[in-house]
């Protein structure tokens, strides 16, 4: 068992080790090089690594109509946090009690008392506790008077950017999915479920998925390519998010064509990673020269995936 939501639940083995607490979304850069201090602070201290994140984020319920859309969804964070070598990942169900914490109440209650932690790994702009009272250098004070080894580990940045999730989801808002792949240290994923369309791809050659019901941020507007993954099976897959111009319609979509698969996909769940933003969208004078733009796009997104290993 590597991931709980009840600390009534919380293994004996997971007590008396070291702990990371936050978000996490996206997992990236920054959050791999906390982990990494995270397993060597455990090994010090002879005991577990595990990282307390908050399903859902504290700020659906503080500014719901202001959260920012995630990165990963649960299941897929979980995973790539254990990626890293953590042994165990505490999803805490966030309610109005949580929120109502004091800073003292949080670390005394959660850090001392139930996970009998004896060392903190943390980044620099770690807040905790009602209002977001607590900051790093009360955790430190908190800490010392504990007995507790606490780290403060350094900003990632790249190209002079610090590496954080709002930075990354800029980043995928602005169709920069090769930078925002950087500072993840792999592509940006998102999933839905295949719903049905009009049918128009099918006709033209490129029978495409529409995805709906979608799980993480997605991409401005624009012509992709990337990777479809389907029972465990990658294809590539040259993505349209946007209005369809060509044929009049102003809805914004999702449309993936898979290609080489032949199956029905319609009510699937599908994850799909963007390597690259191709182009613009743009209005077609006639059906052929959409479907002439078509196969350039799909073998630029042959050739882009030929191009890059497999990754998480």
């Amino acid at each position: 068992m590597n991931l709980i939501r009840n600390l009534d639940q919380l293994p004996t083995a997971w007590r008396g080790g070291a702990v990371a607490i936050g978000n996490y979304d996206g997992v990236h850069l920054g959050h791999a090089q906390i982990a990494a201090r995270l397993a060597a602070a455990a090994q010090q201290v002879g005991g577990p690594a595990v990282l307390f994140t908050f399903d859902p984020p504290p700020a659906a319920l503080l500014r719901p109509d202001h959260t920012p859309a995630p990165l990963t969804w649960l299941d897929r964070k979980v995973e790539l946090l254990l990626a890293l070598g953590i042994d165990g990942v505490i999803a805490y169900p966030t309610d109005e009690a949580l929120l109502r914490h004091s800073a003292r109440f949080f670390f005394e209650h959660i850090i001392l008392h139930r996970l009998a932690a004896r060392a903190m790994v943390e980044g620099p702009n770690f807040f905790f506790g009602h209002n977001r009272e607590g900051n790093v250098e009360l955790l430190r004070r908190f800490c010392e008077r504990s007995g507790l080894n606490l780290e403060i580990v350094k900003p990632v940045e790249i190209d002079g950017q610090v590496v954080s999730s709002s930075r990354i989801r800029a980043l995928v808002a602005a169709g920069n999915v090769e930078l925002a792949a950087r500072m993840l240290d792999r592509p940006h994923r998102t999933a839905g479920y295949v719903i049905r369309g009009a049918g128009r791809g099918a006709k033209i050659g490129y029978p495409t998925a529409n995805l709906g019901r979608l799980e993480t941020l997605l991409p401005g507007e624009g012509i992709y390519a990337g990777v479809a993954h389907v029972d465990g099976d990658r294809w590539p897959a040259a993505m349209s998010i946007g209005p369809n111009p060509t044929f009049d319609e102003a809805a914004l979509k999702v449309e993936v064509y898979l290609d080489g698969y032949r199956g029905n996909l319609y009510d699937r769940r599908i994850e799909v990673d963007f390597l690259a933003r191709l182009r613009d969208i743009v209005r077609y004078h006639s059906v052929a020269e959409l479907v002439a733009q078509l196969q350039r796009d799909v073998q630029a997104t042959r050739e882009l995936v030929k191009a890059t290993s497999p990754r998480t």
